[in-house]
C-alpha cells in the first residue's frame, strides 16, 4: 500500500506539471500561434542554454473568486518564472503567458515576478522579462495595481546593481509599459510587440486622432521616434538571439568586471584603411562605423539605439577580449552635431557603462550643438548638460580618439580631458577650437575683410592661415589636453595599451546620497 501511494503521488505530480505546461490550454496555444507568436515556455527555451531552465512557483494560482475567476484557475497563473543559464552564466527570467487570461497581471503573477527579481539582486545576476500581457487584471482591481507598484519598486532598487532587460513580444499597455521603461535595455519584436499608455480607441475618443496599434506603439515608432526601445528585430527567434548576444557583453552585476572573450584578433593589428577614412574633400561625410568596425576585435560591434538619434553612435565592442562601451559622433547624419535626442541617448549609455564597470571609448568628430529655436525651446541646454554630467561623473576608464574636429562646447562634452578623461588621443587631422575656421575669421578679422579691396580673397587667405596656425591637434597637445597625436594605423593598439594601463583604475567620488542630474 505504501509503495502504491508513492506511485500515485508521482503520477499526480507528472499530471500537474503537464497541466501547468499547457498554460491556458491547447486551444489558446493554437490561437497564440495563429498570431505568429511563440508560447511563454518556447520563448524561455530559445533564450536559455538547452536544458538549463529551472522553474519556480509552477503551482501558484490566483486567489480571486469574483467575476467568474473561480472557474478560471490555471497552475502558474499568467507567467512562467525561474532561472537558467546563457552561455553558462546564470540569468533570471520571467515570461508572461498570454494564453492565461491574456497574460494579465494578478497579485499572484506580480508575486512570482517579484520573487525572481529579488533572487536576481540577492545572487547578482541579470533579469530578463519577456513581456506579452493585456495589462492589469481588471477583476482584481487595486490588488493588480499594487502588483505593478511592487515590480516598479524592484526595477528602481535593482537599477545599477544588475542588468535588467525587457523583451516586448506582444502588447504592453498602460501601467505595464513602465517596468520596461525602467529597465536598461528594451528589445521589441517587429510587428509583434507594441507599447503605449493609451490605446487607439481612447485616443480616438479623446482627441479624434486616428492611429493604428502599430503606428502608435510598434517597434518602428519606439526605435526611431520615441527612443523608448533600443532594438527592433524581425522574428522572436532572432530577437531572443540578440538578447543572448547582449548578455555576452555585460557583467553579471555591478561588483564584477565585464566578461572577456578571445576572438583571436591580434592586439597589435594595424588597419591601413584607416588612413583613407576621411575624404580629401572636407564637405564630404564619412561613416564613423567604418572606424569602429576596423578597430574592435573581429569587427564585432553591437550597436544600441541604432535607429534613434543616428547622429551619435553607441554600442558594445571588445578590445583584446575586453568589453568596452563605444560612443562616437556620426558625420553621415546631420554632420554629427549633438542635438537633444543624441545628448540624452549618449548620456544614458555612458551612465549604464559606468554603473557596470565597462570602460568607455569615444570617437570624436563634432561641429557643435544643433542651433535653432526648436532645440533651444526643447531644452537643449538641460539635455546637453546630461551628457556633461554623465562623462564627468563616470569613474570607469575613459579613452577618447579625436578623428577630425571638436568645436565649442561640444569639445568639452565629448569626453574631454577637462571632464577627467584618462587618455585623450588624436589623429593628425584632429582640430580643437571654439568654432570652425570660417566663423572664427569672420569674427576676428571682420574689419580687415570688410575694408579689403577683395573681401573674398582676403577671407580665404586668412582662413587658410588660421587653419595652418591654430586648427591642428598640436596646440591642444602642447597644453596637455591631448595626450598623444597618433597615426590612424595605430588606433587599435594604442587603445588596447591604454585599457591595459587603466585596468586597475580606482577613483572615488565625494560621499553623497546621489547627485542631481538635470533630468
Amino acid at each position: 500500500m505504501v509503495i502504491r501511494r508513492k506511485v500515485d503521488k508521482r503520477e499526480q505530480l507528472r499530471r500537474m506539471r503537464e497541466e501547468a505546461a499547457l498554460g491556458g490550454g491547447q486551444r489558446r496555444i493554437e490561437s497564440q500561434r495563429k498570431r505568429g507568436k511563440l508560447t511563454a515556455r518556447e520563448r524561455i527555451a530559445l533564450l536559455l542554454d538547452e536544458g538549463s531552465f529551472q522553474e519556480l512557483d509552477t503551482f501558484v494560482t490566483h486567489r480571486s473568486t469574483d467575476f467568474g475567476l473561480a472557474d478560471q484557475i490555471y497552475l502558474g497563473d499568467a507567467v512562467v518564472s525561474g532561472y537558467g543559464k546563457v552561455d553558462g552564466r546564470f540569468v533570471y527570467v520571467y515570461s508572461q503567458d498570454f494564453t492565461v487570461l491574456g497574460g494579465s497581471l494578478s497579485e499572484a503573477v506580480a508575486g512570482k515576478i517579484c520573487k525572481v527579481m529579488d533572487l536576481a539582486v540577492s545572487n547578482g545576476a541579470p533579469v530578463v522579462g519577456l513581456i506579452d500581457s493585456g495589462g492589469a487584471r481588471i477583476q482584481e482591481g487595486v490588488d493588480s495595481l499594487a502588483g505593478y507598484s511592487d515590480i516598479f519598486h524592484r526595477n528602481v532598487r535593482s537599477s545599477g546593481v544588475i542588468p535588467q532587460i525587457s523583451v516586448i513580444l506582444g502588447p504592453a499597455a498602460g501601467g505595464a509599459t513602465y517596468s520596461p521603461a525602467l529597465t536598461d535595455f528594451v528589445f521589441m519584436a517587429s510587428g509583434i510587440g507594441q507599447m503605449y499608455i493609451t490605446g487607439p480607441d481612447v485616443i480616438r475618443a479623446v482627441t479624434g486622432e486616428e492611429v493604428t496599434h502599430e503606428e502608435l506603439g510598434g517597434a518602428t515608432a519606439h526605435t526611431t521616434r520615441s527612443g523608448v526601445a533600443h532594438f527592433s528585430i524581425e522574428g522572436e527567434e532572432d530577437c531572443l538571439a540578440q538578447v543572448r548576444r547582449l548578455l555576452g557583453f555585460l557583467p553579471q552585476n555591478n561588483m564584477e568586471d565585464p566578461p572577456t572573450l578571445d576572438l583571436g584578433d591580434d592586439p597589435e593589428r594595424q588597419e591601413y584603411d584607416l588612413a583613407h577614412v576621411i575624404p580629401d574633400n572636407p564637405n564630404r561625410p564619412y561613416n564613423m562605423l567604418d572606424v569602429v568596425h576596423q578597430v574592435v576585435d573581429a569587427g564585432d560591434f553591437m550597436q544600441v539605439h541604432e535607429r534613434f538619434a543616428p547622429n551619435v553612435i553607441v554600442g558594445f565592442g571588445r578590445f583584446d577580449g575586453r568589453t568596452v562601451g563605444i560612443v562616437g559622433n556620426q558625420p553621415r547624419q546631420i554632420a554629427g552635431v549633438l542635438d537633444i535626442n543624441a545628448s540624452v541617448k549618449a548620456a544614458r549609455f555612458v551612465r549604464f557603462c559606468d554603473a557596470f564597470n565597462i570602460p568607455l571609448v569615444t570617437f570624436i568628430d563634432v561641429p557643435g550643438f544643433m542651433p535653432g529655436t526648436t532645440q533651444e525651446y526643447g531644452g537643449i541646454i538641460r539635455h546637453g548638460a546630461k551628457l556633461i554630467y554623465a562623462y564627468a561623473e563616470a569613474t570607469v576608464p575613459k579613452i577618447s580618439v579625436l578623428i577630425k574636429k571638436a568645436y565649442g562646447g561640444a569639445y568639452i562634452v565629448m569626453s574631454s580631458k577637462n571632464l577627467r578623461s584618462d587618455v585623450n588621443l588624436s589623429w593628425p587631422t584632429g582640430e580643437v577650437a571654439v568654432m570652425g575656421a570660417g566663423g572664427a575669421v569672420s569674427i576676428i578679422h571682420r574689419n580687415e575683410i570688410n575694408n579689403s579691396e577683395d573681401p573674398e580673397s582676403t577671407r580665404t587667405n586668412l582662413t587658410a592661415e588660421y587653419e595652418e596656425r591654430l586648427m591642428n591637434p598640436y596646440i591642444a597637445a602642447s597644453r596637455g589636453m591631448i595626450d598623444d597625436v597618433i597615426d590612424p594605423l595605430e588606433t587599435r593598439p594604442k587603445i588596447i595599451r591604454s585599457l591595459e594601463m587603466l585596468a586597475n583604475k580606482r577613483e572615488q567620488l565625494p560621499y553623497k546620497k546621489h547627485g542631481s542630474i538635470p533630468l
